[in-house]
């Protein structure tokens, strides 16, 4: 299985992953070529070396019109933003709202950007939604884009207790922001990972300037968009997570948490503007993972008031939520009465949400847990034509064995369509197989 690692020990923004993950890209120069000819108006993104505490890695620039966001607001404002409370520590700018309640995310500012003349430019959340579907993007990438900025606008609408069509972004912030959402989810559908997986997210501290005052880090929306994932703070004054990251990691991470036993293949490393006593930067490791050392966790429950149509209901919506295997077992309770006992394997971080999933479709009281070490097998499946139709083939490896096997569904559906057994079915994809 390929696995995608990032380490968020400086935070996340967007700049910062997709210029990580356009490391991990074979051919990165193909890439910036085909991204700067999506259409995005006024949009160049390049690539450009940066070192930060003597690791090396890629900083990417996006500029709209000739110039990056940070120039462009420099010069309507006239003032040095560099050591503002508010700048963005990873050097990206975005979401500069226009209504009642606006508030300022890495501009470090109290006023809205101006051309040279002083007019307003904010854009809502139909028009990037219409910019993005302008956009010669595959089907998915589309989808993923639209989604992240979905979810930063309910985060946004929730802060201001408005409604997502009176949400604005400063129209440069916008140009630099869509860029890095659609170039991070350009990247990781040509990665092709199987998985995503993140540590827990570094957010900075103190305090950021907004258009009314001072709040602390993370911002609100920020902090809302973080609901769910593992975040810590730290002696680094700043903002190191920003909006746009903390969405990007909210849509795309299956599970946070310490990196998993992997065989690492290639490293990138998205750096930001600012230098501080540690790199500043986000590092992306692409491996293979799926044999050796893993953790599950067990949930236990005894039942003896449930029909078996409520006991096999509870089973298929606790794997519709993301068991990894579910079972029952017959057992006695006090007073000699038959029972069930219910088990659910999931992943350490999904218990939670699980426990809650049996309680909801069971009646037990309680629910047991215990932590279970494994060692699991490499999976993967492929897809292949037979004679009788396509066939999905599952294989497993590791430990010294070896094992494929043709996928049940794919096998029935055959043999009805040929009107024999499920065995002579087995056969013949068998015997056509050799």
């Amino acid at each position: 299985m390929k696995l995608l690692y990032l380490d968020c020990s400086m935070g996340a923004a967007g700049d910062m992953l997709l210029a990580a993950l356009l490391e991990l890209h074979p051919d990165r120069e193909d890439f910036l070529r085909r991204f700067n000819a999506l259409g995005l108006p006024g949009i160049r993104v390049s690539a450009e070396p940066s070192v930060k505490c003597g690791v090396r890695g890629t900083h990417v620039a996006v500029r709209v019109h000739g110039e990056e966001e940070d120039d462009v607001l420099h010069h309507a404002h006239d003032h040095d933003h560099g050591g503002h409370p508010h700048d963005h520590s990873h050097g990206e700018h975005h979401h500069d709202h226009d209504h009642e309640h606006g508030e300022h995310h890495g501009h470090g500012h109290d006023g809205h950007g101006h051309d040279g003349h002083g007019h307003h430019h904010h854009t809502g959340v139909a028009e990037i939604f219409g910019l993005i579907d302008r956009l010669d993007l595959p089907e998915q990438v589309r989808a993923d884009a639209k989604a992240v900025y979905t979810s930063i606008a309910e985060a946004e609408s929730k802060v201001h207790g408005v409604g997502m069509e009176q949400i604005h972004f400063h129209e440069v912030g916008t140009l630099d922001a869509v860029a890095d959402v659609v170039g991070v989810c350009m990247l990781l559908a040509e990665i092709k990972a199987d998985r995503v997986e993140a540590s827990a997210v570094h957010v900075g501290s103190g305090q950021v300037r907004c258009a009314h005052g001072l709040l602390p880090v993370p911002a609100p929306a920020t902090a809302l968009l973080l609901q769910g994932i593992p975040i810590y703070g730290g002696e680094i004054a700043g903002e190191l997570c920003t909006p746009t990251g903390a969405a990007l990691l909210k849509h795309f991470v299956q599970r946070f948490g310490p990196i998993p036993p992997m065989t690492p293949i290639a490293s990138g490393y998205g750096m930001g503007t600012r230098d501080f006593p540690a790199a500043n930067c986000l590092r992306a490791t692409l491996g293979e993972s799926g044999e050796g050392a893993a953790q599950a966790a067990e949930l236990v429950c005894n039942i003896d008031d449930m029909t078996g149509e409520e006991i096999a209901f509870a089973c298929e919506e606790l794997l519709s939520a993301g068991a990894l295997d579910v079972w029952t077992t017959a057992i006695t309770m006090k007073k000699g009465r038959p029972a069930v006992q219910l088990s659910c394997l999931c992943r350490p971080e999904e218990q939670e949400a699980l426990t809650a999933a049996i309680f909801r479709h069971t009646t037990t009281l309680g629910v047991r847990r215990r932590l279970w070490d494994r060692t699991v097998l490499t999976r993967e499946e492929r897809r292949e034509e037979t004679a009788y139709g396509p066939l999905r083939w599952k294989r497993s490896a590791g430990c010294g064995v070896e094992r494929e096997k043709a996928e049940y569904e794919d096998l029935a559906a055959m043999a009805r369509r040929n009107g024999v057994s499920l065995r002579e079915m087995e056969d013949r994809v068998y015997r056509e197989k050799r």
